[in-house]
């Protein structure tokens, strides 16, 4: 079965546009979970433009599912993760001011680094995933680094969906049989939507989970936050 993590990092953007506490980031956290999220992600960056390290400290102890933090390895991120102990940390190459992610790790290039990143992580007994782009080069190297994840950075797959559905899984399908092969978990995440989510899936059936921010947000202003979340359920069926 496919788990559904939601991305709640838009719900503190918009908290943070306007000050104070509304949208309460925790309550809406634990709302996903009451509706039928699997899982809660975070991303937490140095600025704090949107998710603050105090949400993170105050969902910790609140929530019921699988908690995801994401970001860059810096020494901050990482003793807030080995503080935090969530189930799952994701490790992304995302320089400080960038707006979002964009590409995955080389993970060839930066093999010594991560892999020094990586061990207090498994020491703390925290699952690790590696977000790489569909490149069965790079999912072979994170399992010679000891991640026990990859996540597939899937914006290459959504932007070509509506042309040519074919052609945008096929390599996301040849990383996902790599990934099946070495015994790593697998994971995906990034603009997938209603749109594109449920012939992702169908062509690989054996992720672990996906992760889902932007996109639920913004099905959610029309759908409404349950059904939102009932829908993208469905597209994992």
């Amino acid at each position: 079965m496919t788990k559904l993590s939601v991305n709640i990092n838009k719900v503190a953007t918009l908290r943070n546009a306007r000050g104070g506490s509304n949208p309460d980031v925790v309550a809406v956290a634990l709302d996903c979970e009451r509706f039928g999220a699997q899982g809660i992600t975070v991303h937490p960056r140095p600025d704090e433009r949107h998710i603050r390290h105090a949400d993170v400290r105050c969902l910790r102890p609140l929530l019921t599912t699988e908690f995801n933090m994401e970001g860059y390895p810096s020494a901050d991120f990482c003793q807030l993760v080995l503080e935090v102990r969530p189930a799952q940390v994701t490790l992304v190459p995302d320089a400080p001011d960038q707006l979002t992610s964009n590409h995955g790790w080389n993970t060839v290039a930066q093999h010594d680094f991560l892999q020094s990143v990586l061990i207090p992580f498994r020491e703390a007994g925290i699952r690790t995933s590696i977000f790489v782009d569909a490149d069965e080069e790079m999912v072979r190297a994170a399992k010679s680094i000891g991640a026990d994840r990859v996540e597939l950075y899937t914006e290459p797959y959504a932007a070509a969906y509506s042309s040519d559905r074919v052609a945008a899984v096929a390599p996301f399908v040849e990383a996902a049989a790599c990934c099946r092969q070495s015994g790593m978990g697998l994971n995906a995440g990034h603009d997938l939507s209603l749109q594109n989510l449920a012939y992702f899936h169908r062509c690989i059936p054996w992720l672990d989970e996906v992760s889902i921010g932007h996109a639920l947000i913004c099905d959610a202003l029309y759908l409404g936050l349950k059904d939102t979340i009932a829908a993208y359920r469905r597209c994992l069926e």
